[in-house]
């Protein structure tokens, strides 16, 4: 199976890519990294990475997916950090029912105690 994160034209398999952080077998090194396993999360419906991801002090508790929401595609557009503090922008694109939604946002992230996390994003 071809992973969530990664382009139709990719051939990058979930299990080489986004499953390890998704078990608990290796930890996001990179915002980047934690961004695309975080976006097949919510591609896959794991609401346990999608929170235990999400800084302790922006989580929304509880944390539910939207109902019926299925993610198309997502496209990384910049990355940019100094020390424990990076930027993502992305554009995810998604479909509820007949309908398809573009999320253009600039994440926010923290590596805290060695452990990247995402803070909050401006959606642009």
């Amino acid at each position: 199976m071809r992973c969530p994160c990664r382009k139709k034209s990719e051939t990058t398999t979930y299990a080489r890519c986004c499953q390890p952080y998704h078990l608990g077998t290796s930890m996001a090194a990179t915002p980047e990294a934690l961004m695309r396993s975080r976006y097949a999360a919510f591609a896959l419906l794991l609401d346990d990475y999608v929170s235990a991801t999400w800084h302790p002090s922006t989580r929304p508790t509880p944390f539910t997916f939207m109902p019926g929401q299925e993610w198309q595609s997502l496209q990384v557009r910049a990355v940019h950090g100094r020390g424990d503090d990076a930027t993502v922008e992305f554009v995810a694109r998604s479909r509820i029912g007949g309908t398809t939604f573009v999320l253009h946002e600039v994440s926010r992230f923290v590596r805290d105690c060695g452990q990247w996390f995402y803070v909050d994003g401006v959606i642009t």
